[in-house]
């Protein structure tokens, strides 16, 4: 509490307000205070609506009470005129205004009906707390007692709520009018905002200050209570699927100690309607085409800490797909030759989902093909006595509507062009949902914006619409620090500082910096997502790393150098970047057991190499993918200028199986991963083994990284078993990613998976044999394999990687990791 609110309590009175006779946020009574008649509050108070959940409560005031209309000794009498008017009392409101809400002037009639209007005209104002018309012979005498005027406005107590957050849904503000009613109906908006944060335990007790000249200080004193919890959510009428399995389901959750990282225990009433549409989903995924959530209740507890949720379904018979049909009414796509791409549903369980993605895919590739006004509309037929669905394509050309103009409201910092480009349309082209649709996913894929909303209205003519965007802007800097540890870097910490829109232009910048036990890296990183105003990626790093080797190869490497990068893509689906590199390399603290092989890399050599990747990436996901696969083919070519001079060549590819419709569940996947490289020399380079592949670690779990592969073999006078890396690599792992049981709820999920890897090809500076006292082991192509699990934790503090990896198939020389532990942080 500051200095000058200690003074104001020591100086002032405190008055509490009273609701059903007790003070605000006190429990209270059942029958309501009985209040002098002289302090009833009038007709056209409004009530009191209580608590969120409760009937209406009558809010009784006794030490701030409403305008009294003095009624004792009757209203002037009627006759004769008014001579003058006589307004007393007022301090603040000037005389010229009370006389105009008057219904009567100088020289009108003393008459009882217009005085009884005019005495009701000024209280309804809301300017006064008191009012009285007396005649004094031919003299009408309007006395007023002013409202206070709020000086500040206060909170006590409150934690889940900030303060700037209370004041927006609050009514009273500094210097407007204080009633006492505006403070009931504030206290009621405070107990709501609690509400929408799961808190219904709390009590709100408004209190004013009295200042001098008829000012007021309001103190809302807050006693937030614990927060309201589900104890308990139930289903009624499931037959199909188990109480346990719908709880997976919703997103609401039954309080657990484990849930402390997690929201989804606290009652929310928009959860409640989401997780009713989740379940219509889940139950049409599977079949159930008459499924209805007839109710979801939610009961409050006595004591207001806990809820117990409802759910009352009506599962209906499963259903399977009878006939498939398609209907095109275009001149020049007969449905015949759309058939082959809802083939895959025949003889299905329905499942709404897989019919709506066909459709929408249909629909895509028509409008892609010549067809910008096809629509495809699913439609079905069910057959009660067979418990079957006919299913019908019906293909047609939608309205032919073109884009009159782009509307674009809210970008307050990001520029138009910025957002223009992300729209499938311009002004002139036709207008499809479609585009709609991916032009909305393409900004809120930005990350630019709180909110997107892209709407249509009508254009000038029937066949024009215009496009509104209607965005919120969201803070795109971020200021990083961190902190963990890994496998690969022991422990580390990291501090960076990004924009990703800077100065509205879309540009993305980062300065990033990462001390660690065995490797230091700074990185200044700048990207243009539409280089020049056209479809190109464009963007350059500068870097200093310094790695130390020494657990692998017995050196410590330094790099320091930049890399300029250029992308585009020829479609939705096909892209292509290159990059040039020119980097400064120096190899040193070569520990004195070292191999030959790595006391020949000491010094300095420089990198000068341009590189490109060609991708094919089908998968619904870049960050989770979950279904479809990606294609990279890159190469890289190394002797613009340098010490090196070599091509390398890598090819890899990504599958991903869903398993949605053996587990009923979206988070079962199997991702098969494979990839193989070969590096070949040219023209005398030196040939370091920094640039040679390494396999292991990530690429092969179970194995230290570089452990598998040629390998220098320990002597008496070289002790050191160094990992050289080699030209040719080939990667394959299969992984079975599934939830775990609390995983939803945790972060958690898990997998299992097989690895298989294999290095060979010996290249270094210099070759030496068994009679110098250095022999080699492991180059060859020969199949190392490693099986084990794994489990992932999105925690607070950042992603925890944990993987068990056990080698079941290595040779003599290879090196071994059964653990590899992976934390970082950002905070």
């Amino acid at each position: 509490m500051s200095a000058r609110r200690s003074a104001l309590f020591t100086s002032a009175c405190l008055i509490p307000f009273l609701v059903d006779g007790a003070a605000l946020g006190q429990p209270a009574s059942t029958a309501p205070a009985q209040l002098p008649p002289d302090q009833a509050p009038p007709d056209q108070a409004p009530p009191d609506q209580g608590r969120p959940g409760e009937g209406p409560a009558r809010v009784h005031r006794r030490h701030a009470q409403p305008a009294r209309i003095h009624r004792s000794a009757g209203l002037p009498a009627s006759g004769g005129s008014i001579a003058a008017i006589d307004v007393r009392g007022n301090a603040r409101i000037e005389t010229s205004t009370i006389l105009s809400y008057l219904l009567v002037q100088q020289g009108d009639a003393f008459n009882q009906d217009e005085l009884d209007r005019s005495l009701k005209t000024l209280y309804a104002t809301g300017l006064f707390h008191d009012v009285s018309l007396t005649r004094s012979g031919s003299t009408l005498i309007v006395k007023v007692s002013e409202n206070p005027i709020v000086n500040r406005i206060a909170f006590e107590g409150n934690h889940a709520a900030k303060d700037d957050d209370i004041k927006k849904v609050l009514t009273l503000r500094p210097r407007a009018v204080y009633t006492p009613e505006l403070a009931a109906r504030d206290r009621q908006k405070i107990l709501d905002l609690y509400a929408g944060k799961g808190r219904y335990a709390v009590t709100v007790t408004p209190q004013i200050i009295r200042l001098s000249h008829n000012r007021v200080e309001v103190v809302f004193q807050i006693s937030e209570g614990q927060l309201t919890l589900i104890q308990k959510i139930s289903f009624v009428g499931n037959k199909a699927f188990s109480e346990a399995r719908l709880s997976q389901v919703v997103t609401s959750k039954e309080t657990a100690w484990y849930r402390f990282f997690s929201s989804s225990d606290e009652y929310n009433p928009e959860r409640i309607q989401y997780d009713r549409e989740l379940l219509r989903r889940f139950y049409l995924r599977n079949g159930y085409v008459d499924f209805d959530v007839s109710d979801a209740t939610a009961e409050l507890s006595p004591d207001r800490k806990s809820f117990y949720i409802t759910f009352t379904i009506t599962e209906g018979p499963r259903y399977r797909i009878g006939k498939l049909e398609v209907k095109s009414t275009l001149r020049h796509v007969p449905g015949d030759s759309l058939r082959p791409q809802i083939k895959s549903l025949e003889h299905q369980w329905y499942d709404g989902d897989e019919v709506q993605r066909i459709s929408d895919a249909v629909q895509d590739g028509l409008q892609a093909h010549g067809e910008p006004f096809a629509v495809v509309k699913p439609e079905i037929a069910r057959n009660t006595d067979n418990h079957t669905v006919d299913l019908l394509f019906d293909v047609s050309e939608g309205p032919r509507v073109y884009v009159e103009r782009l509307d674009i409201t809210g970008n307050t910092i990001t520029q138009d062009h910025v957002v223009r480009r992300q729209f499938d349309m311009a002004e002139g082209d036709p207008f499809t949902p479609t585009q709609q649709r991916r032009s909305k996913q393409s900004l809120e894929d930005l990350g630019y914006f709180s909110t997107v909303n892209v709407e249509t209205v009508p254009g000038s003519s029937p066949d024009k619409v215009v496009v509104n965007a209607a965005l919120a802007e969201k803070p795109t800097g971020e200021l990083t620090l961190g902190g963990g540890y890994s496998t690969d870097a022991g422990i580390l910490g990291n501090a960076g500082i990004r924009q990703k829109n800077l100065v509205g232009s879309g540009i993305d910048a980062s300065l990033q910096g990462t001390l660690a036990q065995y490797e230091n890296q700074v990185d200044f990183s700048l990207t243009d997502p539409y280089f020049l105003g056209r479809n190109l990626v464009a963007g350059v790093d500068l870097f200093s790393i310094q790695t130390d080797n020494l657990n692998i190869s017995d050196y410590y490497e330094t790099r320091l150098g930049g890399t300029a990068r250029i992308g585009y893509a020829y479609n939705r689906y096909l892209s292509q970047s290159w990059n040039y590199s020119l980097i400064d390399r120096h190899v040193s603290n070569i520990n004195t057991a070292a191999s030959l092989y790595i006391q020949d890399e000491g010094g300095y050599s420089l990198l000068s190499q341009v590189g490109t990747t060609l991708a094919y990436d089908r998968r619904d996901s870049r960050l989770q993918p979950h279904t479809g696969f990606i294609v990279r083919v890159g190469g890289d070519l190394a002797g613009l200028g340098g010490n090196e001079k070599y091509v390398r060549g890598k090819l890899d590819a990504s599958y991903y199986i869903p398993l949605d419709r053996f587990t009923n569940n979206h988070d079962w996947t199997i991702a098969i991963v494979a990839g193989t490289g070969y590096l070949a020399d040219y023209s005398g380079g030196r040939q370091d083994i920094v640039d040679n592949f390494y396999l292991g670690g990530d690429n092969l779990r179970g194995f230290l990284d570089g452990g598998v592969g040629p390998h220098s073999v320990p002597t008496n006078r070289y002790p050191a078993s160094d990992a050289l890396g080699g030209r040719f690599i080939y990667t394959q792992s299969t992984t079975l990613n599934f939830p775990l049981p609390l995983g939803p709820d945790l972060g958690l999920s898990g997998r299992t998976f097989a690895d298989v890897g294999g290095l060979d090809g010996v290249r270094t500076i210099r070759s030496f044999t068994a009679a110098q006292d250095q022999p080699l082991a492991g180059d060859n192509l020969s199949p190392r394999v490693a099986v084990g699990v794994g489990v992932s934790w999105k925690s607070p503090f950042g992603l925890i990687n944990v993987d068990i990896g056990i080698p079941v198939v290595k040779q003599k020389y290879d090196q071994t990791q059964v653990l590899r532990f992976g934390f970082g942080s950002n905070f």
